[in-house]
């Protein structure tokens, strides 16, 4: 608990001796002169947005202020490590507004040792958890130094709904976590909110999560974001393949870039052709194509998921169709699939061309393709009009039968 007292004390003395008279602190931060007074008098503590800019100011660290003496009065310590107990706490606490309380299987908040929730649902008779993880990578690093933190977090969460509702799961409660060189409380906030809200439009809750502050491992501004999911779906539902037959039908639905993979290639081409960055490509800048959040198709197949439309459905990551599609594919059966009718999209293009890239090698991102759904013949027209009130979709191909379980006819159309 913080003693207002020991704390005005403390704040009080270290002003004097930097020389600093409670106007000048006043003025560098931006504040009137009668709050720095009351802070001082004990009647109220700066609120965390204050706090790192006054520590700073007065040459100590936000624990040392909140705890009202110096860290080397109290031996060895987190804060004299670069851990700001206190502080950090402040902040977690705060994240409490993120959680999703509003959700009735949401059954706790921050502060227990770990999450609660009710997977409990009426339409589910044999409940069969689906779990992942995700880390953004590369694409994060890009994030931060252009300052994409926002969709960043997008692009994990709907990477993560994405890799589950392809086995037909529904999505239920996610887990964050974020490891950083130092608790910088707007930055953490941000990614918190934004992954909530992320979370929301998917129809699931953040849960909780954990922050780790690891000084000696990252350095200040340096943060890794991951993440995983948790979603259920009844046994006799799974969506895994093992449905597929022969003549089904094999269907492209469209990405709106590179989604979340293929940046340590793109990163390659930014260093050899930094000019690239200013390039205008369908009139938005490179970066802003390369950064657009990674597409979530959960809104324009759980209907299909629900009626049972679907056999087999892949989520086209890095590794790009082929290795991604052959997980699904029975044994005995093959996806025979028709480079030539696949809509790539201008920034792959600009990637071969810029890069002098092989048809090969861009086969490994998804050259336009997020989600490839298989289905009956009967119904693939039904199928198609469902999904392209979202994204566009159309048919690539047919499942034969063979021991290659992917077949590619034809080349890419750049």
């Amino acid at each position: 608990m913080l003693d207002n007292k020991k704390m005005a004390a403390f704040i009080s003395a270290k002003r004097r001796a930097k020389g600093l008279t409670q106007q000048q602190v006043a003025e560098k931060l931006h504040i009137t002169f009668q709050a720095v007074s009351k802070w001082e008098s004990g009647l109220t503590f700066p609120n965390t947005e204050l706090l790192v800019d006054l520590s700073q100011l007065l040459g100590i660290t936000v624990d040392e202020m909140l705890r009202g003496q110096d860290s080397d009065s109290y031996g060895l310590t987190y804060s004299r490590a670069g851990v700001d107990i206190i502080y950090t706490d402040t902040i977690k606490s705060e994240m409490n507004d993120f959680i999703d309380m509003d959700n009735p299987r949401v059954l706790n908040g921050i502060g227990a040792f770990a999450s609660l929730y009710d997977i409990k649902i009426d339409n589910i008779k044999n409940p069969v958890l689906v779990l992942k993880a995700e880390v953004p990578g590369t694409k994060q690093k890009l994030a931060m130094e252009y300052g994409y933190t926002e969709s960043i977090c997008h692009d994990m969460i709907n990477h993560l709904v994405n890799d589950i509702i392809v086995m037909g799961a529904m999505p239920l409660a996610v887990l964050d976590t974020i490891v950083c060189g130092s608790a910088e409380k707007e930055t953490i906030k941000g990614f918190v909110k934004n992954i909530s809200d992320a979370c929301k439009i998917n129809e699931c809750a953040l849960v909780g999560g954990e922050t780790s502050v690891q000084p000696n491992v990252f350095e200040k501004g340096a943060y890794i974001l991951t993440a995983s999911i948790a979603g259920i779906v009844d046994r006799d539902a799974i969506i895994d393949g093992s449905e597929i037959q022969e003549n089904d039908v094999v269907l492209a639905v469209a990405s709106n870039g590179l989604h979340t993979n293929g940046y340590s290639l793109v990163r390659l081409l930014m260093n050899e052709m930094p000019e690239i960055k200013k390039e205008k490509i369908g009139g938005e800048s490179f970066i802003e194509a390369i950064m657009k959040p990674h597409t979530s198709y959960y809104k324009c197949v759980k209907d299909l998921i629900a009626g049972k439309k679907i056999r087999g459905m892949a989520h086209i990551t890095g590794g790009g169709i082929e290795g991604n599609l052959h997980r699904i594919i029975p044994d005995g059966l093959c996806a025979n699939v028709d480079l030539s009718k696949i809509k790539i999209l201008p920034i792959f293009k600009y990637i071969k061309d810029n890069g002098n890239i092989s048809d090969i090698e861009m086969l490994n991102l998804n050259c336009g393709v997020g989600l490839i759904v298989i289905a009956a013949e009967s119904i693939s027209d039904f199928i198609v009009r469902h999904i392209s009130r979202y994204y566009k979709c159309y048919a690539i191909g047919k499942i034969i039968s063979g021991n290659e379980k992917i077949k590619f006819d034809n080349r890419l159309k750049f």
